[in-house]
């Protein structure tokens, strides 16, 4: 078995390429078992997969990463327990914009800092609901003042494209790294964005890379299940296949990325990982896991290398794709279009309410 690839955010920030993602374990796929949930973790570190995803805002998670940390550093020491990589988000409510301050960032940090049960956050990725209300800039400003302090390693941006994020550079910000939605079925980072960050130092982390499971062999030959989910994910990633093409054209998909699978004797779910983690400016991508049990095949992104044949033969089919097409996020951000309409808005508000958020792995 291949160890698993590393790369550098920032000098001294060094991440898996694939990073283990926390919004299963909110619980909106299905209840958690959280002794397993956390217990399960340490396979991952073990197997090279150091960087974990989570947010402000995914209920429960950066608890339960805290309580893993805490247990490797008692049973293993620090070194080991030093290896993991916690990233995580800092998004405030729609509905707070306006009288969001410097004090409510540094709480949410300081929050985030006694959950995780770490001395610093390794990297921050923040996200703002609409420019145009409040004082975006000040708050990031706040985290900046975090940083110096030391409470903070990295800042990052979330949800946002190349002009968004330019707000933030041209003020002198320094953003390590967005993370953004981009998988083989939606490629909405590489029109501007992936040009623009690879002008300006920014890495992409990408989430959605299995589009909710549906990038995986459970999908291959099913019928259409049109919408009818209680799981507003998988929702989520329908819509995008709806932009992408027809449910017969994705399945045309899902048989090329099995056909060249079985070349390279891996999953087709390796190789619609590989294909992201093979785009310019791509630094991670997300998989979301509840528990080690399929860690054996998330593994295997790493055995094997694409060919030019293999890029063809996927390129011709994502030739034929309608979309998604505008910018990174910009289905998602609008409140009263299909996309818009499910997500919620004000998850640091409602405790009991956390479900979707901005995202979802």
């Amino acid at each position: 078995m291949t160890e698993p690839e590393t790369t550098d955010l920032r000098p001294g920030h060094r991440i898996s390429r694939v990073i283990k993602g926390g919004w299963q374990l909110a619980g909106d796929h299905g209840e958690v078992n959280r002794s397993t949930a956390i217990a399960d973790m340490e396979a991952f570190v073990d197997a090279g997969i150091t960087t974990f995803d989570c947010a402000d805002i995914y209920t429960g998670v950066e608890e339960m990463i805290g309580a893993f940390i805490a247990d490797l550093r008692q049973r293993r020491g620090a070194e080991i327990a030093n290896r993991v990589v916690v990233q995580t988000k800092l998004v405030p409510d729609l509905t707070r914009l306006e009288v969001f301050t410097q004090a409510d960032v540094e709480g949410i940090v300081d929050r985030s800092l006694q959950r995780l049960q770490i001395e610093r956050l390794h990297l921050v990725q923040f996200y703002w609901w609409d420019m145009s209300r409040g004082h975006a800039l000040d708050a990031l400003g706040a985290l900046k003042y975090c940083q110096e302090k030391g409470k903070i390693a990295n800042l990052g941006v979330n949800n946002w494209d190349a002009d968004s994020i330019a707000h933030f550079t041209e003020a002198g910000f320094d953003i390590a790294a967005a993370q953004v939605q981009y998988s083989v079925l939606d490629r909405r980072p590489s029109h501007t964005l992936a040009p623009w960050a690879a002008e300006n130092n920014v890495h992409l982390l990408s989430f959605g890379t299995l589009a909710g499971g549906f990038l995986t062999e459970r999908w291959l030959g099913a019928p259409d299940p049109g919408f009818t989910f209680s799981n507003r994910s998988l929702i989520k990633y329908r819509l995008i296949i709806d932009e992408f093409g027809d449910w017969n054209l994705f399945q045309t998909l899902l048989e090329t990325l099995n056909a060249v699978g079985a070349r390279h004797d891996v999953p087709l779910s390796a190789v619609a990982v590989r294909w992201v983690l093979d785009q310019p400016k791509v630094a991670a991508a997300i998989v979301g896991a509840r528990y080690a049990r399929h860690l054996p095949q998330t593994l295997k992104i790493f055995d094997f290398a694409l060919t030019d044949a293999d890029r063809e033969e996927i390129g011709a089919v994502l030739a034929q794709s309608a979309g998604p097409n505008g910018p990174v996020f910009g289905l998602e951000g609008d409140r009263n279009g299909r996309h818009g309409r499910i997500m919620k808005y004000n998850l640091n508000t409602n405790p009991d309410d956390k479900i979707l958020a901005a995202k979802g792995d």
